[in-house]
């Protein structure tokens, strides 16, 4: 796993930021419905962003995570993969996520990832023109496919995705000519689960084939870093927040 059910963005709420939200649930073109959660600025924004969660799906971290967004302005609708198996309810602790993940497939993470992108493109969304995927571990890697999965995306953030191929399955670095956005990845200089030759062979991949990118390593990072709990990472955490928002910023004006 990578994130336990207790972990929170180690980001500081704004107090009194003018933001709406709520559960939602969205429709996918094949049929699929899927759990997700909005939060939204109340001042008109441009940008909206996609939350890729890790393996445990839809839970409490990234529902605060997209009310971080929204508080510094860009609206954020953070997403569930399990919907063709486990359905739109909340779950408990006791949900076994792991068995969920391991049925779903690449095409069907990225038609929910175009749900719901369309979503907040759409009048009921915002009419959002500038949209990014923002992910983690399973959704890092998710975040950087999307951005050859011809949504039309500003960007795309990965924290400690797998960039190699994971479980038999092409990763992002194969599908390196394929990707039509600019790619952030920050990943853990100490991270056990993603060696440094990964992130370097994906590096080398995106600048054969002119993509726009940057590859961060944090040091001394391990995965799943960008928690509160993990008071000594509060540094690297503070970074790689940081650079997410300026490439969000960046881009949005492209």
């Amino acid at each position: 796993m990578c994130h336990e059910l207790d972990s929170e963005p180690p980001i500081p709420a704004i107090a009194g930021a003018a933001i709406s939200h709520s559960d939602v649930v969205l429709d996918a073109t094949d049929g699929n419905r899927l759990a997700a959660f909005l939060a939204t600025p109340d001042q008109p924004s441009p940008v909206g962003v996609v939350i890729l969660p890790d393996v445990r799906g839809l839970y409490h971290f990234y529902e605060e995570l997209a009310l971080r967004f929204a508080e510094r302005g860009y609206a954020a609708i953070a997403i569930d993969y399990f919907g063709r198996t486990a359905g739109v309810a909340k779950r408990d602790g006791n949900f076994q996520a792991m068995e969920h993940t391991m049925q779903t497939t690449p095409e069907g993470v990225q038609a929910d990832i175009a749900a719901a992108v369309e979503y907040l493109r759409s009048p009921a969304g915002g009419s959002r023109g500038a949209i990014f995927t923002v992910g983690f571990c399973f959704g890092g890697a998710n975040s950087w496919l999307a951005a050859a999965g011809g949504h039309g995306l500003a960007g795309a953030v990965g924290f400690y995705g797998m960039p190699g191929e994971r479980a038999g399955r092409p990763g992002p670095t194969a599908a390196a000519e394929r990707i039509e956005a600019p790619i952030l990845a920050l990943q853990g200089g100490a991270d056990a689960h993603i060696p440094a030759e990964a992130n370097e062979a994906f590096d080398a991949a995106l600048s054969a084939a002119g993509v726009e990118h940057e590859v961060v390593t944090l040091a001394d990072a391990p995965h799943s870093f960008f928690d509160r709990h993990f008071e000594e990472f509060q540094r690297q955490s503070d970074e790689a927040w940081t650079r997410t928002l300026a490439f969000i910023e960046a881009h949005s004006r492209a």
